[in-house]
């Protein structure tokens, strides 16, 4: 697999602090030595006449002038940028969005390797695409528009959450897509990415992760992507994955949860067709406030490494050299 992170210092509306160009850059360095790695970044279309107030939670004011980092970065070091374009509107605006789709490209298609169109549109909570009016429609028309409009070497896909169950499940989002011919869906998608957060929002016991990492891919990979039409040569990204250190977890926890994700995602990569990994961040978006959402970072919110920096880095080494991992995934255990 291919390894990544999101490098930016937000999570949804939480932010405590701005974002340092100068210390991501040297940490992502660190992680990565040089191997080729994926950057996620994330733009967000509001509508015609967007809520000045949710323009400034989101942190997107100017997201269309530059991203966290300056425009060659994502070029160098190997680096490959995952752009998401998140469709979230308070009312249905189809055309616009297109429209933001084409501008987007305009400005960012040169430096773009994957384009995700649309973030989580089976998940219906505030703030993810679910919960957006017109979203299925966003993504059933956006995508293939976009596929049409990117550069040859742009990848263009979508990304979706895990079944949230107590929500009713997300069998209506695929059966949606199932009733579409597959020229006018499936045929244009280049990836499918998912949302990974086995212990990040409920009491889980640290031996159910792997359980439940497996159990989420193999039930997108055989159930979800079948019921759509979205072959098996279509690969899996895991768009976001990630562990908090806050809310009752500790630091080695954390550490602890990735090596277990990672582990399992590597023995089943190959035979569930999954190519790339990101994790969901560099940094926290608040470490004092303590709660999951503001600790999912592989360093604090001012840049200082936890355990799991150390675990991720070693994973994305070896993966490059080839080296094997086993040693210093069992040495994380505490």
């Amino acid at each position: 697999m291919k390894y990544g992170v999101y490098v930016a210092g937000r999570a949804g509306t939480t932010s405590a602090k701005p974002d340092s160009a100068r210390m991501i850059g040297s940490a992502v360095d660190d992680l990565t030595d040089g191997s080729p790695h994926v950057i996620r970044e994330y733009i967000h279309f509001l509508g015609a006449d967007p809520d000045p107030d949710i323009v400034h939670s989101l942190g997107a004011e100017d997201e269309l002038v530059s991203l966290t980092m300056p425009d060659d970065w994502y070029l160098e070091n190997g680096r490959e940028l995952d752009l998401v374009v998140s469709y979230l509107p308070l009312a249905e605006d189809i055309p616009g969005w297109l429209m933001f789709l084409d501008t987007v490209l305009h400005r960012y298609g040169h430096i773009v390797r994957y384009f995700q169109v649309t973030l989580e549109p089976n998940f219906p909570i505030p703030f993810i695409d679910g919960s957006s009016p017109g979203v299925m429609e966003a993504l059933i028309r956006g995508l293939p528009h976009a596929k049409r409009a990117a550069p040859a070497t742009v990848q263009v896909g979508f990304s979706v959450a895990e079944p949230a169950e107590w929500l009713g499940g997300d069998d209506k989002f695929w059966q949606t897509l199932a009733s579409l011919p597959a020229e006018q869906f499936a045929d244009h998608v280049d990836y499918v990415g998912l949302g990974l957060y086995p212990d990040a929002f409920s009491p889980t016991p640290p031996e159910a992760v792997p359980v439940l990492t497996e159990n989420a891919v193999r039930l997108l990979r055989l159930r979800s992507l079948a019921t759509a039409k979205i072959p098996r040569r279509i690969p899996i990204h895991i768009a976001e994955f990630g562990s908090p250190s806050g809310d009752g977890r500790t630091a080695a926890t954390q550490a602890r949860s990735i090596t277990d994700m990672v582990a399992t995602l590597e023995r089943i990569a190959e035979e569930l067709n999954v190519t790339v990994c990101e994790y969901f961040g560099l940094r926290d978006a608040d470490t004092s406030g303590g709660q999951a959402v503001g600790t999912f970072g592989l360093l604090d919110d001012d840049y200082t490494r936890k355990d799991s920096f150390d675990v991720y880095r070693s994973i994305i080494r070896a993966e490059f050299s080839g080296r094997d991992q086993t040693l210093n995934r069992n040495s994380t255990r505490r």
